[in-house]
């Protein structure tokens, strides 16, 4: 039987693939899916979300809720040239299809895995003692900023330390989240 976790996580699936593959995760992809969330929730029986405990549509303006909700969560780390834009509409997506609670649940699992992953890439290539300096550096200098009574803020850091496909992140996050959330698990977020 068809499902909406299906097609959720064929989208995610179908967003790693790309970002593996070219760094990018196109439009054509992430607008469909964002529009499949926003109808799912439209015409689907009413309930606490397609993927609660309790299944059933949140409805279309809650879904809207959520797309724009995962778009503005990650669009501070894009201006931030932290993410790209490729990663903040697949937010927006996931958004549509779970909505506004759920939404920030996923987003803060994606960024939790995103660390993981981001320690294990530096790991593998023999860069975490880079990548470690770069976020001490970092951290510091923004700091040393907010205690002379300037704007703490966050600088590029002295040297790049490499590119993430962030899909996995967003896509991991979120399905363990889901499938958290639907065991009954995370009541805090549901």
């Amino acid at each position: 039987m068809w499902s909406p976790a299906i097609l959720l996580a064929g989208l995610l699936l179908g967003a790693v693939w790309h970002d593996v593959r070219s760094r990018r995760i196109p439009n054509r992809l992430v607008f469909p899916g964002a529009l499949a969330g926003l109808l799912l929730n439209a015409i689907l029986p009413a309930g606490a979300g397609l993927f609660m405990a309790a299944p059933g549509a949140i409805g279309l303006w809650p879904a809207v809720a959520g797309l724009a909700l995962g778009l503005a969560l990650l669009m501070p780390m894009y201006m931030l040239k932290a993410m790209g834009a490729g990663d903040v509409k697949l937010m927006a997506m996931v958004g549509a299809f779970v909505g506004p609670q759920a939404v920030l649940g996923a987003m803060l699992f994606s960024l939790l895995a995103g660390g993981v992953l981001a320690l294990a890439v530096a790991a593998f290539h023999g860069t975490l003692r880079e990548v470690t300096s770069n976020s001490y550096h970092l951290l510091l200098n923004s700091l040393m900023r907010g205690i002379a009574g300037q704007r703490p803020g966050i600088d590029a850091p002295p040297a790049a330390s490499g590119k993430l496909p962030y899909a996995i992140a967003i896509a991991s996050g979120t399905l363990i989240y889901l499938l958290l959330a639907a065991s009954g698990q995370l009541a805090m977020f549901s």
